[in-house]
């Protein structure tokens, strides 16, 4: 059990507080009657029904460190999120999974913007420019300060180096420039559960789930409101 919020039963249970006022949630441990048996996606799972579910207003986020790859297609996930940032190393290894995962998010409308990473100079620069185009939103170059506390050294927002913090304002940014578009994030929480309803889930529990699905529900702070 964590120690969040009083009166909120899901961070109040799952969260503890982390440096700088987040609250910290964690999910895909394995533990021991999981070895053999369970897929990582049914740990992920988690984090799509947490995002399903939660209504998040301007000046609230919710940020979700991901795997590395295109995991995160084995379900909805990819969806759930108001703007994806893809760290991507100047390298032919690194823009391959930005490709990967653009080509995988194309058809959904999910907005991707790139953060190069472990950047040395212009002529890094200047190769995720040209392979990613405007994707490219900021890069960012070693940081003594993050190796030192990987390193397990004291740590500080305050001893970032500047390009690094204005760097991270530039995510900030570019998240706080994005609206929030209520009507696709229920049309595509509706798809991704016909699918897997028609694919599996139906038939595992003998019912057509689609019937589940209220064809007036509209998710979003209005709804929540007039239901209080």
């Amino acid at each position: 059990p964590g120690a969040g919020p009083v009166g909120d039963p899901v961070h109040g249970g799952f969260a503890v507080a982390a440096p700088y006022g987040p609250w910290l949630m964690v999910t895909g441990p394995f533990g021991e009657a999981d070895l053999g048996v369970a897929c990582y996606h049914s740990k992920v799972g988690a984090v799509e029904l947490y995002l399903n579910h939660l209504v998040d207003g301007p000046g609230r986020y919710a940020v979700v460190d991901m795997t590395a790859g295109a995991d995160a297609f084995a379900s909805g996930l990819f969806t759930r999120f108001d703007l994806t940032f893809l760290v991507a190393e100047p390298t032919r290894q690194g823009v391959g999974v930005y490709r990967q995962y653009r080509q995988y998010a194309a058809d959904h409308g999910v907005a991707i913007a790139v953060v190069g990473n472990k950047v040395q100079g212009p002529q890094d620069v200047a190769f995720l420019r040209e392979q990613v185009g405007s994707d490219l939103l900021v890069c960012l170059g070693h940081s003594a300060v993050v190796r030192g506390m990987e390193q397990g050294r004291p740590f500080g927002l305050g001893d970032l180096e500047p390009e690094v913090s204005s760097g991270l304002e530039v995510l900030l940014a570019a998240v706080d420039a994005r609206e929030k578009d209520w009507e696709r994030f229920g049309r595509q929480a509706v798809e991704f559960h016909l699918r897997n309803a028609r694919a599996w889930a139906n038939r595992a529990t003998g019912e057509d789930l689609a019937a589940q699905i209220d064809p007036d529900f509209v998710f979003g702070p209005t709804r929540v409101s007039l239901q209080r």
